[in-house]
């Protein structure tokens, strides 16, 4: 692989949080360094989730949100192919929780590494054979300005409440014609008004206490669509169905 350095990825998290870019079309404020505190709350309320115990995503106002914290713990789907087809060059998988992508992606081949800031994801990941970085996923990271497509699946684009500012961050990550490719809400998961932005904690069904609240957000395909210039984006290709996905380019390429 040419053009990323895995290596720097192994060492532990050090130094400021990334810089701007005043030199291209993307800027990324120094609010990123609030979001990887956010992160690391994150990775504390989903912790339990990854032992695979059954578990409920609600908001502060008790409403349930989207999920599937069973996929998590799964292969690949034939879902997922929307996705995976659309990685043929190196590529970096935002909050890659267990690491099903990561690993279907070395498998075919594909230069790949996971960010989570969770123990038990990178373990997890690592147990299927995935190049997996144990780090939060707006710190430094390796190869930044130098990946071909970032993938933010499973509903990370909620990350840290924030679904811009993520963006941005992702864009930062890309190549000059990379890719940022993201899954949204579906139709029928999507708020009425495309939006949802609170805290969010899970609940588990076996009567464990529930976890920490984090910041999330949940954004349907044509609100994140329509936002996505507000990152430095735009919309190049999508799918809507049973899941929806969203291939986003840097304005401009």
């Amino acid at each position: 692989m040419t053009g990323v350095d895995y290596r720097a990825g192994h060492r532990p998290v050090t130094g400021s949080p990334p810089r701007s870019q005043s030199g291209g079309a993307v800027v990324v404020s120094s609010s990123v360094a609030a979001c990887a505190v956010v992160d690391l709350v994150h990775a504390q309320g989903f912790e339990v989730a990854l032992t695979g115990e059954p578990a409920l995503l609600m908001s502060e106002d008790g409403r349930v949100l989207p999920a599937a914290i069973a996929r998590w713990h799964a292969p690949a789907q034939d879902q997922d192919s929307w996705l995976l087809e659309r990685c043929s060059g190196p590529t970096i998988d935002l909050g890659c929780g267990p690491g099903r992508l990561v690993a279907e992606l070395t498998a075919r081949r594909v230069p790949v590494l996971g960010v989570d800031c969770s123990r038990r994801a990178v373990q997890q990941c690592h147990s299927r054979g995935g190049p997996v970085l144990h780090r939060n996923l707006f710190a430094p990271l390796p190869g930044e300005g130098r990946w071909a497509h970032v993938l933010l699946a499973d509903g990370n684009i909620g990350i840290g409440g924030d679904p811009i500012l993520l963006l941005r961050w992702c864009a930062a990550l890309l190549r000059a014609g990379g890719t940022v490719l993201a899954e949204a809400a579906s139709d029928t998961d999507a708020p009425g008004s495309g939006l949802w932005r609170g805290t969010a904690r899970l609940h588990h069904t076996e009567g464990a206490p529930a976890d920490p609240r984090f910041p999330w957000a949940v954004i349907g395909l044509d609100t994140l669509t329509a936002l996505a210039g507000h990152a430095g984006l735009r919309a190049r290709d999508q799918h809507r169905g049973q899941r929806c996905f969203l291939e986003l380019v840097r304005a401009g390429s």
